[in-house]
C-alpha cells in the first residue's frame, strides 16, 4: 500500500477495523465523523482512489455499499428494503399507483439485528414535506414501515385514503367514527377524515436520514 496517501491507508483501516466490530460496512458518513475529515465528497474522492486500486468495490445506491476486495460480500448480515415511492409528511398528495404495485428503483440497506424477521413484510417511502419534523422525520428522509392493516393510537402509520386516493405519513387516532391524523408539527393542523375513509399500509419502525 506504499502508493497510498496517508489518508486514504486510514480510510482503508477504519473500514477493516468497522467490518470487523460491526460485521457490516460504514457509511461515507460514518467515515467523515469518525476520521474528522472536511466533508462526504473529500471521503467519496479518495474512496474512488482506493476502488481504482482494486482495493475495495462499491455500490453507488445504497448507503452500506462498500466491500473489502480481500473479503468479498461484506453484507451478508444486510437487509435489503424496497423504496416504493414517495409519501406526504405535510398535507396530503396523489401519490401514483397502489403501494404493492409500484416499481422499485431504490433500495436501502440496514442491519439485520436492527430489522426482526430478517426484513420480512417491510418497505420503504421516501417523505416529502415537513409535518413530521417534530418527530425527526424530515423531507427527504426514507422512512421503513411493516405491512399491517391495524395499529395502536399514537403509532405512526402511512394511510391510505381512499375518497382523495392519496396517502399521508401522520400520527393515528381513532375517536369514534372519525379518524384524527395527528402532524408532529406545532404550526400544522389535524386531518379529520371518516373511519371508513381510511385504510392502513404500514406502521413505522425506522427512518434513513437524508444526508443533503
Amino acid at each position: 500500500m506504499k502508493d497510498l496517501s496517508r489518508r486514504q491507508q486510514s480510510i482503508l483501516h477504519f473500514i477493516e477495523h468497522f467490518l470487523d466490530a460491526n460485521d457490516y460496512p460504514p457509511t461515507i458518513r460514518d467515515i467523515q465523523t469518525e476520521l474528522g475529515i472536511s466533508s462526504t465528497s473529500v471521503v467519496d474522492y479518495n474512496l474512488k482512489g482506493l476502488e481504482a486500486r482494486g482495493l475495495i468495490r462499491r455500490n453507488s445506491k445504497i448507503s452500506r455499499g462498500i466491500e473489502l476486495a480481500s473479503r468479498g460480500s461484506s453484507r451478508r448480515n444486510m437487509v435489503t428494503i424496497p423504496v416504493i415511492g414517495q409519501i406526504a409528511a405535510g398535507q396530503p398528495i396523489p401519490v401514483p399507483g397502489d403501494l404493492e404495485g409500484s416499481d422499485v428503483t431504490e433500495t436501502v440497506e440496514l442491519g439485520s439485528d436492527l430489522m426482526s424477521n430478517s426484513g420480512q413484510g417491510l418497505f420503504a417511502l421516501r417523505v416529502k414535506g415537513h409535518s413530521m419534523v417534530d418527530a425527526l422525520i424530515n423531507d427527504g428522509d426514507v422512512v421503513v414501515l411493516r405491512q399491517q392493516e391495524t395499529c395502536e393510537n399514537g403509532e405512526t402509520v402511512a394511510v391510505w385514503l381512499k375518497e382523495q386516493r392519496e396517502t399521508t405519513l401522520k400520527r393515528f387516532y381513532l375517536e369514534g367514527d372519525h379518524v384524527r391524523l395527528q402532524p408532529a408539527n406545532v404550526t400544522m393542523d389535524p386531518i379529520y377524515t371518516p373511519a371508513e375513509n381510511v385504510e392502513i399500509q404500514g406502521r413505522l419502525v425506522g427512518v434513513v436520514r437524508s444526508i443533503d
